[in-house]
């Protein structure tokens, strides 16, 4: 494990088997777009956040640099780091593990992009840039408790920063830009407000979480989480090894993911069932089809199939159905499954 402080581990978290997969998969392919988590509270969310980032493996940086520049990928290096390998042609490097960088709902714009020193720049020709939470979040995860809480704005510019991979900072016509690449993870409780449907499109994936109505799961829950409490370093020792298997088929479907073909009959069941299920705009059909190509990864496959299209529209769909005014977010299975059935 990576963490001097106790974390519940990925593997031991009882059922929610959906949010877990939605979490996995962002992992697998970072380009999905992030998760919304939406459920009621107590149901593991920010557990199964911490718990995921805990068994990632360490990724290698700049020595030094408050934006974790990849030392192998010259075209993200942050203007410091460039210019010191323009000057000494090699960089330091260093390993560490991977941060999960929280974002509070009462954080400013600033706080969240960083901030530009002006009258340095404008007295001295020096762009002087004091990081913020994107900064941390670069080749992480940034997670958002309590994301419909947010402002409007502040939400925009993450889901823009993490749609470009990189963040931008002007002002007054002095610019700064960093690689702003991270795993966007958002959970809410519906209970308090949603998000406005623009914003909630924005997410590659939408899972709702409830609490478990089987008697001996939510037993299970129980005594997992007093053993938990009761001794969090041998806890964690006994899911050890599947949090490590985890972490290595995570490693494997990242390798694997650039071989994965799509055929012409699984990208038109994609598109099939983004017109069969009626919503709006091309990012469903897009995301539908990077989830599809992860979870073949995932399951060591070198073809999307088409139970992949299925299980990626069930992710993929809910929050981008069309609906009347206070409907709930939701997806129709049995519409779904007609059109999968008609394709074949």
């Amino acid at each position: 494990m990576h963490d001097t402080k106790p974390v519940f581990p990925f593997t031991a978290i009882v059922g929610q088997d959906r949010m877990k997969k939605s979490l996995i998969l962002n992992v697998v392919n970072r380009r999905i777009g992030g998760v919304l988590i939406r459920g009621e509270k107590g149901t593991a969310k920010s557990t199964a956040v911490r718990g995921l980032a805990a068994i990632l493996p360490d990724i290698e940086v700049v020595e030094g640099c408050p934006f974790s520049c990849d030392p192998d990928n010259p075209d993200m290096l942050c203007p410091a780091c460039a210019e010191r390998l323009g000057n000494e042609g090699l960089l330091p490097r260093a390993r560490r593990r991977i941060k999960v960088a929280d974002l509070p709902v009462g954080a400013t714009e600033d706080r969240v992009l960083g901030t530009l020193d002006l009258e340095r720049a404008i007295k001295k020709g020096e762009r002087r840039f004091e990081p913020g939470i994107l900064a941390s979040a670069h080749r992480g995860v940034l997670y958002v408790d309590e994301v419909n809480l947010l402002e409007d704005h502040i939400v925009d510019v993450l889901l823009d920063a993490a749609a470009m991979g990189v963040n931008t900072v002007e002002r007054e016509g002095v610019s700064f830009c960093h690689g702003a690449e991270f795993t966007l993870i958002g959970t809410m409780n519906p209970e308090e407000g949603e998000l406005r449907p623009q914003l909630l499109d924005r997410f590659g994936l939408c899972v709702e979480v409830a609490g478990s109505m089987d008697l001996a799961e939510r037993m299970e829950v129980v005594a997992r989480q007093a053993a938990f409490e009761e001794d969090p370093h041998a806890f964690m020792h006994r899911w050890q090894a599947e949090d490590r298997a985890l972490c290595a088929r995570i490693l494997t479907a990242r390798n694997l993911l650039p071989d994965i073909s799509l055929s012409e009959d699984m990208l038109r069941l994609v598109a099939e069932i983004a017109i069969g299920m009626n919503v709006d705009g091309h990012r469903a059909d897009i995301v539908m089809m990077k989830a599809a190509k992860a979870l073949a990864a995932l399951d060591g496959r070198s073809a999307v199939e088409r139970r992949d299209v299925g299980e990626a529209a069930e992710m993929a769909l809910p929050h981008r159905m069309r609906r009347k005014p206070f409907e709930k977010i939701g997806l129709d299975r049995t519409r779904m499954e007609r059109l999968i059935e008609g394709a074949a």
